[in-house]
């Protein structure tokens, strides 16, 4: 299989399965000296886990991170961050009756089609447990990205139909209840809103907005390694993920260039500002300075419990009713992925960009020197 490795010197390999004896990643091209730990990375790994509320999973996994090589008394050694998480929960079982059957919405006809072959203990490869090494990735970069002041947040802008009003938007708000909505209200909506699609045996679906804030102006390469045209192949490298927007994003097609341009200013210590950020913190694929703001739209759960019509392999029509433990929504547990993602990129081209200028690099090499 190829394509499991992002990035092009902070770069990623995931490895694992779903119900495999464990899931995990390495980490390429992280710089030396950067503070790093189990704990570090446990933090996010929580945030992901099933079995937290109702609107989740009932699996139950500790996914406990182990650093196997590249951290030594607390920092990043510069080789490379192998980490592993144990599965300890896997109940194969519930998958047997549908090793056969090609459930809706899912990938299982199209690695059927694409391998001749496919692992149907939940999904495999193309199963949600995937984003362990994704997060657990995603942490170091945020450890690296805030030795520079970079910081990379994740919410949930909207469940089904209920969206964060603006006016009530309060990112404290967004730890106080299980699906990471910054708006109180629209919190208690969306968990009705839920209860209801849990008692009709259905999903729902919902958009993540993610804002990175500190990344300075020029990050980011004018053609194909846009910052982002990378954010979006990362975001959309999620499994549920359909839709990317930056910015204004759609709405920009309904504007006027009048009214999306975001005019620039001086501010009071000489340095250049837009008054608006219609671009999301964009513009030619280069960062410019301004909050970096971009959301994911994530599709509803294929796997419902109401009776869905499908086929076999052998082209027998068949009802499925979706047995196991599946979340009625993925986006409460994608906001950290989404997360991740966002910082994996931002890191990696910030050291590509290193190199974009001569005085950069001399001034890098004078201070090795000098440090010596």
């Amino acid at each position: 299989m190829a394509g499991s490795s992002l990035g092009t010197i902070f770069r990623i390999t995931t490895w694992g399965e779903s119900h495999g004896k464990g899931l995990g990643v390495v980490v390429d091209g992280c710089p030396a000296g950067i503070p790093l730990g189990e704990e570090d990375i446990q933090k996010y790994l929580d945030r992901r886990k099933p079995g937290q509320s109702r609107f989740t999973t009932a699996r139950q996994e500790g996914d406990k991170a182990v650093i196997l090589s590249g951290v030594f008394e607390g920092k990043t050694t510069g080789t490379p961050i192998s980490i592993l998480v144990e599965n300890t929960d896997q109940r194969s079982h519930d998958y047997s009756e549908i090793k056969d059957i090609y459930r809706p919405g899912h990938a299982d006809y199209t690695f059927d089609q694409k391998y001749g072959f496919r692992d149907y203990r939940g999904g495999g490869r193309s199963s949600g447990r995937e984003t362990i090494g994704r997060v657990a990735a995603g942490a170091v970069a945020v450890q690296f990205l805030e030795t520079m002041g970079i910081k990379v947040r994740a919410y949930t802008k909207s469940i089904g139909p209920i969206a964060v009003d603006e006016a009530r938007f309060d990112i404290t708000a967004m730890d106080e209840n299980r699906l990471y909505m910054p708006d109180r209200e629209a919190a208690k909506e969306a968990e009705r809103f839920l209860e209801q699609c849990m008692a009709e045996k259905d999903s729902a679906g919902g958009v993540v907005e993610c804002v990175i804030t500190g990344i300075p102006a020029g990050i980011g390469e004018p053609v194909f390694d846009k910052l982002d045209a990378n954010l979006a192949k990362a975001v959309f490298s999620i499994g549920a993920v359909k839709g990317f927007e930056v910015g204004d994003g759609f709405e920009a097609a309904r504007s006027k260039g009048s009214v999306n341009n975001d005019v620039f200013r001086y501010n009071q210590s000489g340095g250049i500002r837009k008054e608006t950020n219609h671009s999301g913190g964009i513009l030619g694929g280069i960062s410019d300075g301004s909050d970096v703001v971009f959301r994911a739209a994530f599709k509803p759960t294929p796997s419902i419990a109401s009776v869905q019509k499908t086929v076999t392999r052998n082209g027998e029509e068949k009802d499925i009713v979706i047995k196991g433990r599946h979340d009625p929504i993925i986006v409460p547990r994608a906001v950290v992925v989404v997360e991740a993602m966002a910082a994996l990129s931002a890191a990696d081209l910030l050291l590509v960009s290193l190199a974009s200028r001569a005085d950069r690099i001399v001034d890098i090499i004078k201070e090795l020197h000098e440090k010596k």
